[in-house]
């Protein structure tokens, strides 16, 4: 009897166990991509377009696009469509020129036969976009020729007009033209499965030495049969990791995808994948610290001293030609400051006569008044030394560098740093003036990173390479995380251009070629130590749950992205029922996801502080503050 007791107790359990199992997902694919950036959706097209029958593409935020959910997604290329139609000729060699001549400044050292790779591609995958949807978009022109070819002054120059600035069409849901019709592609096309809100953890080898699994942080397992693709985007986001590699790395501002980390570079080297120009990292001289988050910004220049402003550092010291035409002087200049920040030093008759210029644009939008969005960083005084006092630097050293400024100003030549005061008139010098009146204003700005250029190691078909550079079976990259391509500056247009090109190329080679046998996997010897992605988090709840709550309606105000969010929060029997967003001012293409499941997920955990959505933690915390003030004005 008790054999029988302890047989049925056993098939009991047994069959408990398959009726209610608890597996991860499994599953496979021709092609196993992470990262739904404009290298994963390109490579995850060009795979289906080589005969690939599925492709699951990884994505850990909630939307796609990556990079492009932050950038208007400025495009070049040598010898596309346009050109043509506007009467230019461009030669594929005049653009690798350009682009190793902007690449190669300050030590940079571009990698030649990459750019080629990429320049010989770019003007086909520009007009593959054009014919799937670019060319119903609106393009800036030139002012004179009308031209859609045209100069872009926020990166070096290029030496012809190969630069295309396309609006998206749905511009609530899109920054980027180009993301507006990679992810309309994708999304029509039922080999291609997305699946968002998956984060990759781990790539695994199997028997064979061949890498083609990856591991999500649930547990869910993907299997590739010919490769697994990691567009993962750079590091920009992650502070303590550019740190290790230049002196103000910490400082820069993030001004690009929340979820570029890096850790996708250490998932690569734990399969044995060499790293290389870890300490390209550019920057823009422009950044304007978020109000609500100290360590992220926006491009936000006043463009004060094309009129006579100076810039100065945290020493009241000025460190550079403000007038330079070449950014690629002034971005290393003040990454070289302390704590790589910089003040906008001007007056109202340099304000005025940068309105006269047509080129007060950024200033109106960002500075003019206590409603815009820079506000928070404007100083004023009636003296320089109230001035310095405000904004933290010595009043001695702020003093005499405007004497010594308005000095050289009148003496009508130059000044050490080589800015003219001759009157000459050019597209950084509309005119000059001294710093003298009775209002003096002070802008703070830091240097903003919105990529990098270090990365993994690849060759010409984008296979990941390990140190000793042989090529990890199965493994391949594409986009922001392959390093060494440019050099020490990404020329214009590349930085949209370059992951979608890179991204069809692994995705050609990966489904024409089958991964190699008899690879050792082992991890690379200086993998980077896993403490430098542990995120910060506060260590404080938003509010004590704890208390009780008065049952009623709450509203809450708090300041947005583009103007002010109110959030309405319902309690009932002392819980939270509801909350709504009741309006905001976010961009939508990066900020949906949290607008839509912030709410919901604050009302399940009846708590005002839950997970953020990740690529859009900004948005998710201004929910969450103005949930708790609800309900500190509902506490009893």
């Amino acid at each position: 009897m008790k054999k029988l007791i302890s047989l049925l107790m056993a098939l009991a359990l047994l069959t408990a166990c398959f009726a209610f199992p608890v597996f991860a997902e499994e599953a496979d694919a021709d092609i196993v991509i992470v990262g739904a950036g404009g290298g994963g959706l390109s490579a995850a097209l060009e795979a289906v377009a080589q005969g690939a029958q599925k492709v699951i593409v990884l994505e850990m935020t909630a939307k796609t696009g990556g990079a492009l959910n932050y950038t208007s997604g400025s495009m070049s290329a040598a010898g596309t469509i346009i050109q043509k139609e506007d009467g230019i000729e461009d030669t594929v060699e005049s653009y690798v020129a350009d682009i190793i001549n902007n690449g190669d400044d300050f030590g940079g050292q571009p990698n030649e036969e990459l750019i080629r790779v990429y320049a010989n591609e770019a003007a086909q995958t520009f007009d593959w976009l054009y014919e799937n949807g670019l060319k119903d978009c609106k393009f800036s022109t030139d002012r004179t020729t009308g031209a859609r070819a045209v100069f872009a002054p926020e990166h070096a120059l290029y030496s012809i007009q190969r630069t295309y600035k396309a609006s998206p069409k749905d511009p609530a849901n899109y920054k980027s033209a180009a993301h507006e019709v990679l992810d309309t592609l994708v999304k029509a096309d039922g080999r291609i499965e997305v699946k968002l809100n998956t984060k990759a953890a781990k790539l695994v080898a199997n028997d064979k030495g061949q890498v083609l699994t990856v591991v999500t942080e649930d547990g869910a397992s993907y299997t590739a049969k010919k490769a697994v693709i990691m567009a993962t985007g750079g590091y920009s986001a992650n502070g303590k990791l550019m740190a290790q590699y230049v002196p103000n790395g910490e400082h820069y501002l993030a001004g690009g995808a929340a979820g570029a980390d890096g850790n996708g570079l250490r998932m690569m080297q734990e399969v044995g994948a060499g790293l290389t120009a870890m300490d390209a990292i550019p920057t823009f001289p422009m950044g304007l610290v978020s109000r609500d988050n100290p360590k992220t910004g926006s491009i936000a220049s006043t463009y004060t001293w094309k009129t006579g402003g100076i810039v100065v550092n945290q020493n009241g010291e000025r460190f550079c030609n403000e007038t330079e035409s070449n950014p690629s002087i002034r971005e290393v200049a003040l990454e070289e400051q302390p704590n790589a920040v910089q003040y906008d030093i001007f007056t109202d008759k340099i304000v005025e006569d940068l309105r006269a210029n047509n080129g007060a644009f950024f200033y109106d939008a960002y500075f003019a008044d206590e409603t815009m969005r820079g506000y928070h960083v404007v100083e004023t005084a009636a003296t320089l030394e109230e001035l310095a006092e405000k904004i933290g630097v010595p009043a001695e050293n702020l003093t005499k560098t405007v004497e010594a400024y308005n000095a050289a100003v009148d003496a009508g030549a130059s000044d050490e740093f080589g800015r003219k005061y001759d009157g000459t008139v050019n597209a950084y010098n509309y005119c000059t003036n001294k710093i003298e009146g009775d209002k003096f204003y002070a802008i703070r700005l830091q240097a903003l990173c919105v990529m990098t250029l270090g990365g993994v190691t690849a060759n010409s078909n984008m296979q990941v390479l390990d140190e000793a550079g042989n090529a990890i079976p199965g493994l391949y990259a594409a986009g922001e995380t392959v390093g060494g391509i440019w050099g020490k500056f990404v020329s214009g247009g590349t930085g949209v251009m370059g992951p979608i090109v890179f991204g069809k190329v692994a995705a050609r080679h990966a489904m024409a070629n089958e991964p190699a046998e008899g690879y050792t996997v082992k991890a690379a010897a200086n993998l980077l130590d896993e403490s430098l992605f542990v995120k910060e988090t506060a260590s404080e709840k938003r509010f004590d749950m704890s208390k009780a709550l008065n049952d009623g309606e709450y509203t809450a105000t708090v300041d947005g992205q583009e103007g002010p969010m109110t959030v309405k929060t319902v309690i009932e029997d002392g819980r939270i029922a509801s909350v709504d967003v009741v309006e905001n001012h976010e961009t939508q293409a990066i900020a949906a996801g949290a607008l839509e499941s912030i709410p919901q997920r604050i009302v399940e955990a009846n708590d005002a502080t839950v997970d953020v959505v990740a690529g859009a933690s900004l948005t998710s915390g201004r929910i969450m503050k103005a949930v708790a003030e609800c309900l500190n004005q509902a506490a009893k």
